[in-house]
């Protein structure tokens, strides 16, 4: 097998400029990057776009966001989270008006039963798996479902290894098993809820049987998991990629949801629901508003009342209609009618699916600026090139996980040469486009988000370093809420209990990318324990885990093939082709092969994967590739 040697990225210290698209860079001092920047953005303002970052504070991206509505005068503004949770987001919204997770992780460990939906805890979220394992050491049962027999899989008390693309099926007849065993839980839904009569209906088709044919898990193994997490006096269902990476992800979560209406596990400690955020702030950056439909706050731009605060604070006028999602301005770069994007912290030349695509839009761009600590795939396809400080180690601020818990971050290290904080560059370039912003320090940021986000106004600098991090909603400085969400659905009084939790009435879709003769195998992608993300920040650095990429097949097929461990092969999708050695996992099952993004710049996974996009929430559909594997003609060594 063929040694790879993995590309090292170093550290941007000083500005870069290029004098045209056929010339290489060439360093820059800061007044005459900032000028070029100001001068590109100012000739495309009516076809811009900001891709803000999940790995920056919560201050970067309030910062982020005002630029692009006040500076810019637009609402296309959005992150990595449309790439993987913004179904998570626009489900939960749907069901209780709120798009963060319902629980905290200490419930976690205090909950009867946990459910592992599309979700290799161990390997993506190894901290919150930590909380899982005392769960399960304090009695509580898991289960997984999962395409893959995971590493998480291995923990629980049940596997079911259902067929990629058959989330709805399985949830509908977990449904129809609660409702017809008669562990429904019927003064919550009257209570709470709205549409459980069209659910039964809806729901009713899926047997145990017919499940079973679609979903490839056994009916015996579908009723145990609907009576146990029926039964459960306290339950927590959670769920990753698996669920939301899916031309119908947001159908999925919604879907999910149902089954905690229908059994009251949502509202109580202990019992909710929890998407499980991969970056350190992708949940922070919907929060500060870095998205195309909401102001910081999670409040809507559509509603007149919001945009007149923001508005009066803000001394602009804001565009009364949502932006474009990170989807939708790739679509406009290849239409041509968006010319220029700030691109901060991202790296979509390699996260995007269809890579060899994103990468041919993003050249199509008149103008790119990148604001990074690396110089990424993105970066070397920019006009100007901006260097930052890491804002998990160089930057004052904070930042919000997945329990929806505030955090303050500070800076521990110098950042090298001519490195800049990310909010300092913004409201330099701002001021240059006729905005003077007076920050004094990221304190002064997120004091003026708090005095525009009631969910975060009880929330001091102070008070976090206080309390060791507080989570949303914090509307009073003198008093904690819960630690779940939406208690308020258990109400004896109507006006207290407020909105209803509609059901969400979702059908099975299967996978666009249909499996044939031709590409007769289901490629699904996740991440490995070793290294995070596209490998910017994790590739540098050695572990003992680390084996490079692989294409991951069963025995069965690996035999079928005729292929081995470590044997160099083609994998070819609908959308082109890499070169991958071959790895053996008794984990998967025949007809399912494994890859990860971590290593594109030895094998570009996402040159393989589809844009077929939820139309709800634009997540594309990274887990269902149909793929052929082709062996490789001997090569011939002469004498």
């Amino acid at each position: 097998m063929r040694k790879r040697d993995p590309r090292i990225y170093t550290r941007l210290t000083h500005p870069l400029v290029r004098d045209s698209r056929d010339e290489p860079f060439r360093q820059a001092g800061w007044d005459e990057a900032l000028s070029r920047a100001a001068a590109g953005l100012r000739a495309a303002r009516g076809a811009f776009g900001l891709f803000s970052c999940a790995r920056a504070t919560n201050e970067m991206n309030y910062v982020a966001q005002k630029f692009a509505r006040v500076v810019m005068g637009t609402n296309n503004v959005d992150s990595c989270n449309r790439t993987c949770h913004a179904p998570s987001v626009a489900g939960l919204s749907a069901a209780f008006g709120s798009g963060g997770g319902t629980s905290s992780y200490a419930e976690v460990e205090e909950t009867d039963l946990v459910v592992m939906w599309g979700s290799n805890a161990r390997f993506a979220h190894p901290i919150f798996f930590q909380h899982v394992l005392k769960g399960i050491r304090n009695g509580a049962r898991m289960y997984a479902v999962d395409p893959r027999r995971t590493s998480t899989a291995e923990w629980a008390e049940g596997w079911l290894g259902l067929n990629v693309g058959t989330d709805i099926p399985m949830a509908h007849a977990i449904g129809r098993e609660i409702i017809h065993a008669g562990l429904a839980n019927h003064a919550f839904i009257r209570r709470a809820t709205s549409g459980f009569e069209q659910y039964a209906r809806l729901v009713e088709p899926w047997t145990l049987s017919l499940a079973e044919k679609v979903t490839g898990v056994p009916a015996s193994a579908i009723r145990e998991l609907a009576h146990a997490y029926a039964r459960a006096e306290r339950a927590q269902l959670c769920w990753t990629l698996g669920i939301t990476e899916h031309h119908n992800g947001t159908d999925n979560v919604r879907a999910l949801i149902n089954l905690s209406l229908l059994t009251g596990h949502v509202g109580r400690h202990g019992s909710g629901l929890q998407p499980l955020r991969g970056q350190n702030n992708v949940q922070g950056g919907g929060d500060m508003g870095a998205i195309p439909n909401r102001l910081p706050g999670f409040q809507d731009i559509l509603d007149p009342d919001a945009r007149t605060k923001f508005e009066s604070a803000w001394d602009t006028v804001i565009e009364p209609h949502y932006g474009l999602n990170l989807t939708e301005m790739f679509e406009a770069m290849e239409e041509g009618t968006l010319k220029a994007v700030y691109c901060i912290g991202e790296n979509p030349a390699q996260s995007e699916a269809d890579s060899e695509q994103a990468v041919r839009r993003l050249r199509a761009l008149d103008f790119l600026v990148v604001q990074d600590i690396f110089l990424t795939r993105t970066a070397e396809l920019a006009d100007v090139v901006l260097p930052a400080t890491a804002g998990w180690a160089e930057t004052e601020g904070t930042t919000t996980n997945s329990e929806r818990r505030v955090q303050r971050v500070r800076a521990a290290v110098t950042p090298p040469g001519e490195a800049r904080e990310d909010i300092d560059i913004l409201r330099d370039l701002a001021a240059r486009l006729g905005h003077e912003w007076k920050y004094a320090d990221s304190e002064a940021v997120w004091n003026e988000l708090r005095s525009l986000s009631p969910d975060h106004y009880g929330m001091t600098y102070a008070r976090l370093e206080e309390e060791q991090g507080i989570q949303w909603p914090c509307p009073d400085p003198t008093r904690l809420e819960p630690t779940y969400l939406h208690g308020r659905l258990w109400a004896d009084d109507p006006a207290e209990r407020g909105r209803r939790a509609p059901f969400g009435l979702v059908r099975h879709d299967p996978p666009v990318d249909l499996t044939d003769e031709t590409y007769p195998i289901r490629l699904t992608t996740g991440r490995r324990l070793d290294s995070y993300n596209t490998g910017v920040q994790s590739g540098g650095f050695a572990s003992p885990l680390r084996r490079g990429e692989y294409v991951e097949l069963c025995p069965e097929d690996a035999e079928r093939h005729g292929v081995v461990v470590g044997e160099e092969v083609r994998v070819s999708s609908r959308r082109g082709s890499v070169l991958a050695p071959v790895w053996v996992d008794t984990a998967l099952r025949p007809g399912l092969a494994f890859m990860t993004m971590h290593f594109p710049d030895d094998v570009d996974t996402n040159r393989l994967t589809i844009e077929a996009n939820c139309p709800i929430a634009g997540t594309a559909e990274f887990k269902a590739s149909a793929i052929r594997i082709d062996k490789l003609p001997a090569v011939t060594v002469r004498s």
